[in-house]
C-alpha cells in the first residue's frame, strides 16, 4: 500500500506541475497584447489548446490512476484516466491511458487467456489517498502472494453497483466488462447498434466509446466533433461530467429538440400530434406547403410602369414558375432564377407595348434598349412587390408557424386536429424536425446573406473612419523652448498617418478560435465526425432524417431498448430506422448483463412486460439484495402515503426518486419537504420527483412508483427499473396485471 501511495503521490506531483505550467503559459500569452495578425493567430491557438489540457487536467484530479497491469515478462504498467510522460528526454510514459492498446489486457484478460499478464491490481482511491488494493492473479504459477488478492474478481466491480448515487452518472472507467470493451473499441466508420435492457450500462459504453473515438481518431474527430444525441435536458445534465472525466471536454450533448440552432424547444406535443408530426410522410407535406407558396395570380397581377399596365396571368406565371422549378433547387435559392423570369416577361411585354411597329409589326428596339428596359423594370417598387406575392422568401419557422396554424389540406380532419395551434413563438420537441426538414427545403438566398456581411462590413469601415478622424483631430505637437521651433519638425506619427480605415477595420475582425463541438452548436448544416444517439428507439422518422443530414458519412452509434418506446411517434425497430439509410448495412450487438438491477425488482418488471408479450427475456441481473419489493394501496390519502413511504425508503446516503404522472406532481411537492416538480429537475437533491419519461436513462438507490396503472407498459417498464437497491409501489386504481399478481404474493 505504500509503495502505491507513493507512486500517486508522484503522479500528481507531475499533474500539478503541468497544470501550473499550463496556467503560466495561458496567462503568459494573454499577457502578450495585440501584436501582427499571424502573432495574435498563434497566441490564441496556443490559448486554446493548452485551455482544453488545463480543463483536462482539472477534470481528472479525483482518481486519476486506477490501475495496473503486470506483465510476465517483467513489465508493469499503471493504467489511469489520461496518459503521463515524464519531462525527461526519452519521455518515459509513466501513466498509460485507459484508451491506449497497451492497456487493454486489463478489461481483458482473464485466467483461461491472461494476454501476457501475470497480475491484475485494482487501486482505489479517495481523493488522492489509496484507499484499497484488490489484486487478481492471472497466472495460475505464480506464488507469490500480496495480502491483497480477490478471490472472485468481482470486488471492485460490485463495490462500485453498491455504492450511493450522487444524482450524476459516473465513468466505468475502472470496471469496464469484456463485452462493453468490444463496443467500445469498434471502429467508428459505419453505423452500430447497441441494444440493451435496463441496467446494462449502454449509457456508460456509449460515452466511453465517445471518449475512445476522440482519443484514437482525434486528428479526424477533433476537426469535426462528436455529438451525443439524449432524450431529455434532465439525462444529458446527469451524463454531463462522464466525458470530462474521461479528459474530453469537446464533444456537444444536446437533446432533439435542441439542434435547429436559435431554438431551445422544451415543450412537448401530445402523445397524438407527437405521432403525426413526427410521421415520415411530413416531408412530403412540407413540400407540399412550399410548393403551394409559390403562387399563380387570381387572376392576374398588375404592374405599372412608366405609365403602362402590364399583367401577369396565370399562363405567363406558371411558365416561369415551371421554369424554376426544373432546376431542382431549394425555394429561396430558385427565387433569384424566378425573378429572372419575370423580369424577361415583363420586358417583353413593355417592349412589345412601346416598341413595335404599328405599320408591320417589327421591332423597333435594339438589344441595348431591352436591356435598358430590363434594369428599369428591376428598379421598379411594384415588380418586387409581385414577385414577393408570387415567389415569396420564407423562413422556416414562419413556414411551419403558418402550416400549424392552418393543417387543413393537407392532412385528414383527425391527424389536422391533432396538431392545430395558433402561431405561436413556443416550439415543442417534435416542431424541431419539422422546422430543420422546412430548412432544407427552402435553402438559403446567399445574395441575402452577402448584402448583409457587407453592410456590416461597411458599418466597420465608417466606424474605422470615425476613430481614425479623432485621432487626426486630436493630433499633438511638441516643440523646443524656442520660439522660432517649427511645429511640424517634431509632429508624432499617429495611427491615421498609417493606415486607412479599410485596413483599420480589417485588423478588429475577430478571429473564431472556438471548438468544432461549439462551432457545430450554431451550425444546421454542420457535418459531426460520429453521432452517438441515446434511446434511439424513442426518435420518430422525422428526427432521424434531421440526424441522418448531420452524418452524411452515416458514422453513427445507436444505443436503445426496443422493449422500452414509449414516445408515440418512435420507431422501436432498427430495420425500420436505418432501412431508408443503410439499408441493411449496418451491425448489431446486444448487451445482455444488468449491472443496475437487482434480481429483485427486474423479476417484478419483466412480469410487468410478459403479462403483454409472453416471450420477453430480460438482461440477467449479477446481483441480488434480498430486498423485495413492496405493492400498497393508498386508498384514502395518495400524498400522505408517498410522504410516508418516501420517509421510508430515502436512503441515508444517495438518492430517492418518487416517479408519479406529470399531474399528481404538484400536490405531492406539497407534501414533500424541498422536493419540486418541473421540466429541469435538479438530480442532485436526495429526493426528485420525475414523471416515466424524465426518468429514462437515470438510476437512483431507491425508487417509488406511484399510480402505475396510469402507465402504458413501457413507461412503467422503465419506472420499475430505475432502482439500483430498494423499490416500493403506491396505487389507487387497479394494478397491471404483472403487478397484480405479484401483490397477491405474500
Amino acid at each position: 500500500m505504500r509503495n502505491e501511495q507513493e507512486f500517486i503521490d508522484g503522479l500528481y506531483a507531475r499533474v500539478d506541475a503541468l497544470r501550473g505550467d499550463t496556467e503560466d503559459s495561458v496567462a503568459g500569452a494573454l499577457a502578450l497584447g495585440d501584436k501582427p495578425m499571424q502573432a495574435r493567430l498563434e497566441r490564441d491557438i496556443l490559448v486554446a489548446e493548452r485551455s482544453g489540457l488545463l480543463a483536462a487536467l482539472n477534470a481528472v484530479d479525483g482518481s486519476l490512476c486506477f490501475g495496473r497491469i503486470d506483465l510476465t515478462s517483467g513489465t508493469r504498467h499503471y493504467i489511469g484516466r489520461i496518459g503521463l510522460r515524464l519531462d525527461d528526454t526519452e519521455r518515459t510514459p509513466v501513466l498509460i491511458d485507459w484508451r491506449a492498446e497497451v492497456a487493454r489486457p486489463f478489461y481483458l484478460a482473464t485466467g483461461h487467456t491472461p494476454m501476457g499478464l501475470r497480475r491484475r491490481r485494482h487501486i482505489a482511491t479517495d481523493g488522492r489517498r489509496v484507499a484499497a488494493l484488490h489484486d487478481e492473479i492471472l497466472d495460475l504459477g505464480d506464488r507469490e502472494r500480496t495480502g491483497h488478492e480477490d478471490p472472485s474478481g468481482d470486488a471492485v466491480l460490485l463495490a462500485a453497483l453498491n455504492s450511493a448515487r450522487t444524482g450524476r452518472m459516473s465513468d466505468i472507467v475502472q470496471t469496464i466488462q469484456a463485452e462493453q470493451d468490444e463496443i467500445i473499441r469498434a471502429p467508428y466508420r459505419g453505423v452500430l447498434v447497441v441494444e440493451g435492457g435496463p441496467g446494462t450500462g449502454k449509457t456508460a459504453v456509449a460515452l466511453h466509446r465517445a471518449a475512445f473515438l476522440l482519443y484514437e481518431y482525434r486528428e479526424l474527430l477533433a476537426k469535426r466533433a462528436v455529438l451525443i444525441v439524449g432524450p431529455n435536458p434532465a439525462f444529458l445534465g446527469y451524463i454531463g461530467e462522464v466525458l470530462p472525466s474521461l479528459g474530453e471536454t469537446g464533444v456537444l450533448l444536446a437533446t432533439v429538440g435542441e439542434l435547429f440552432p436559435g431554438v431551445r424547444a422544451r415543450a412537448a406535443d401530445t402523445p397524438e400530434a407527437a405521432a403525426v408530426k413526427g410521421r415520415a410522410d411530413m416531408a412530403e407535406v412540407l413540400a407540399a406547403v412550399v410548393r403551394d407558396r409559390q403562387a399563380l395570380p387570381d387572376p392576374v397581377v398588375t404592374v405599372e410602369h412608366d405609365r403602362e399596365v402590364l399583367m401577369l396571368d396565370d399562363g405567363l406565371v406558371n411558365m416561369a414558375r415551371e421554369r424554376t422549378r426544373a432546376a431542382g433547387l431549394p425555394h429561396n435559392v430558385a427565387r433569384e432564377h424566378f425573378e429572372g423570369h419575370i423580369l424577361n416577361t415583363l420586358t417583353d411585354l413593355y417592349a412589345e407595348r412601346v416598341g413595335t411597329d404599328p405599320f408591320d409589326g417589327s421591332s423597333l428596339l435594339d438589344p441595348s434598349d431591352i436591356t435598358q428596359i430590363r434594369d428599369e423594370l428591376a428598379e421598379n417598387p411594384e415588380v418586387w412587390s409581385a414577385i414577393d406575392q408570387l415567389w415569396p422568401l420564407l423562413t422556416p419557422q414562419r413556414l411551419v408557424a403558418d402550416f400549424l396554424a392552418g393543417p387543413e389540406g393537407y392532412l385528414d380532419d383527425a391527424d389536422a386536429a391533432a396538431v392545430r395551434r395558433p402561431v405561436t413563438r413556443t416550439w415543442t420537441v417534435s416542431d424541431v424536425p419539422l422546422l430543420d426538414e422546412a430548412a432544407e427545403l427552402l435553402g438559403v438566398d446567399e445574395r441575402v446573406a452577402r448584402a448583409r456581411a457587407e453592410r456590416e462590413r461597411e458599418t466597420q469601415i465608417a466606424y474605422a473612419q470615425g476613430v481614425l478622424d479623432v485621432s487626426y483631430a486630436s493630433r499633438t505637437y511638441e516643440f523646443d523652448d524656442k520660439e522660432d521651433s517649427d511645429p511640424d519638425s517634431s509632429e508624432v506619427l499617429s495611427a491615421h498617418d498609417i493606415i486607412d480605415a479599410e485596413r483599420f477595420a480589417e485588423r478588429q475582425e475577430e478571429e473564431d478560435f472556438r471548438s468544432a463541438a461549439e462551432r457545430a452548436a450554431g451550425d444546421r448544416t454542420w457535418a459531426f465526425g460520429h453521432i452517438i444517439v441515446d434511446e434511439a428507439q424513442e426518435l420518430s422518422p422525422m428526427a432521424w432524417r434531421l440526424l441522418m443530414r448531420r452524418s452524411p458519412t452515416r458514422s453513427m452509434t445507436l444505443v436503445g431498448d426496443p422493449a422500452q418506446t414509449a414516445e408515440a411517434a418512435g420507431v422501436g425497430s432498427w430495420a425500420d430506422i436505418l432501412g431508408p439509410y443503410v439499408e441493411d448495412r449496418w451491425d448489431h450487438t446486444r448487451l445482455g448483463v444488468n449491472y443496475r438491477t437487482p434480481s429483485e425488482i427486474m423479476d417484478l418488471a419483466a412480469a410487468v412486460v410478459r403479462a403483454e408479450h409472453p416471450d420477453f427475456e430480460p438482461p440477467s441481473s449479477v446481483r441480488s439484495t434480498g430486498l423485495r419489493p413492496w405493492i400498497r394501496p393508498a386508498y384514502d390519502d395518495l400524498p400522505g402515503a408517498v410522504e410516508k413511504a418516501v420517509a421510508e425508503l430515502t436512503p441515508a446516503e444517495g438518492r430517492l426518486a418518487v416517479i408519479a404522472p406529470r399531474d399528481l406532481h404538484r400536490s405531492l411537492a406539497a407534501r414533500l419537504d424541498g422536493v419540486t416538480a418541473g421540466a429541469d429537475p435538479d438530480l442532485t437533491r436526495s429526493v426528485v420527483l420525475l414523471d416515466p419519461r424524465q426518468a429514462k436513462g437515470l438510476e437512483f438507490d431507491s425508487v417509488l412508483v406511484v399510480e402505475p396503472g396510469r402507465y402504458g407498459t413501457s413507461d412503467l417498464y422503465v419506472a420499475l427499473t430505475r432502482a439500483t437497491q430498494r423499490l416500493g409501489v403506491l396505487h389507487t386504481g387497479d394494478l397491471p396485471a404483472g403487478l397484480r399478481q405479484a401483490a397477491a404474493t405474500p
